[in-house]
């Protein structure tokens, strides 16, 4: 197999060649087929995240075939489509996971930080984490559905059912949970970097209301808002865009400092909260509606071995959607 590895926080990926891994009990092997590009993957090797399994392959946006299948798997067979997502696995035993909140298991594996992920031609995966995909369907446009649209169905969900709602970072997630608030009947704001024409335009183009920088107000009053740019000075920003008993979600694993503000802008019962990962239903919620919902993503393909440059264009925002890498 071959695999784009960060040995050390802060380098480059180098292309290595690995004896192909053979699934443990309760696993299965991909045959990758493409592995999208997330701002997480830049988190993990920038170093902005603790921990993380050195050396690592990045990637967790993955989708790709079964190729080979461990003992005691009986959901999975050879040749199945399926994608793998940012959970790898959880301890099963923990109160979060005894309580249905999985996404906050004590002892969880993440794929692509803490074990091996899909920046890859092959990757292991345990089979319970695993989602099954239609027989048909694009690969590329499909690999940013695992992160970007699942986070994104999950930060949707937790901001409520509020009319208008507001996207701080208008990038992977955003892009494709804009369409899924459409079909819902909300009205999109889309907030970019102050001056990002192109950005607002692909907003626009995805049917929002209004878009512009995210150092504007927007024309009215806003039920709710979502942050997906790793910005903290962005938190403020949008409390001041809602309105009463509004609700602001920070939808990153990762953000900058979030600066000192005023109580006045949070009081009236207004809400600040964060997500954490996903949870496997939020997996099959998601799904079910992708194809109702009229999703489609817009992507930029990479070659596997250019997968530093994919990394550098979305980490200067060079990107209008998702980047997806392809063995």
């Amino acid at each position: 197999m071959r695999a784009m590895v960060l040995e050390r926080l802060g380098e480059r990926l180098k292309m290595v060649e690995r004896p192909d891994p053979e699934p443990a009990h309760g696993e299965v092997r991909l045959r990758v087929a493409a592995c999208g590009v997330c701002r997480t993957d830049l988190h993990v090797v920038d170093g902005e995240l603790p921990d993380p399994k050195l050396p690592i392959v990045p990637g967790h946006e993955i989708v790709g075939r079964v190729d080979a299948v461990g003992a005691a798997v009986a959901t999975l067979k050879a040749g199945m489509r399926v994608g793998i997502p940012w959970l790898g696995k959880t301890c099963g035993h923990c109160p979060y996971c005894r309580d249905g909140r999985e996404n906050l298991c004590d002892q969880p594996l993440f794929t692509g930080y803490t074990r091996d992920g899909g920046y890859a031609s092959h990757t292991l995966a345990d089979a319970r984490y695993v989602f099954r995909l239609p027989e048909t369907g694009d690969d590329v446009a499909t690999a940013p559905l695992l992160c970007a649209g699942l986070i994104g169905w999950r930060s949707l969900r937790l901001a409520g059912d509020g009319k208008k709602i507001g996207f701080y970072g208008f990038g992977a997630a955003a892009h494709i949970v804009a369409q899924v608030a459409r079909w819902q009947g909300r009205e999109v704001y889309a907030f970019t970097r102050p001056d990002d024409a192109a950005a607002q335009d692909f907003a626009r183009n995805l049917g929002a209301r209004w878009a512009g920088g995210s150092d504007q107000a927007p024309p009215e009053a806003l039920d709710c808002a979502i942050i997906y740019a790793p910005v903290g000075a962005l938190v403020p920003a949008a409390l001041r865009a809602v309105r009463k008993g509004g609700r602001v979600v920070c939808a990153g694993i990762h953000m900058s400092e979030i600066p000192s503000f005023p109580y006045s802008i949070l009081w009236q019962e207004r809400e600040l909260r964060s997500v954490a990962n996903l949870t496997r239903q939020d997996g099959e919620e998601f799904f079910a509606i992708v194809k109702n919902a009229g999703i489609v993503t817009e992507t930029v393909p990479y070659p596997l071995h250019r997968a530093n440059e994919a990394l550098a264009d979305l980490r200067e925002g060079r990107l209008q959607g998702a980047a997806v890498l392809v063995p």
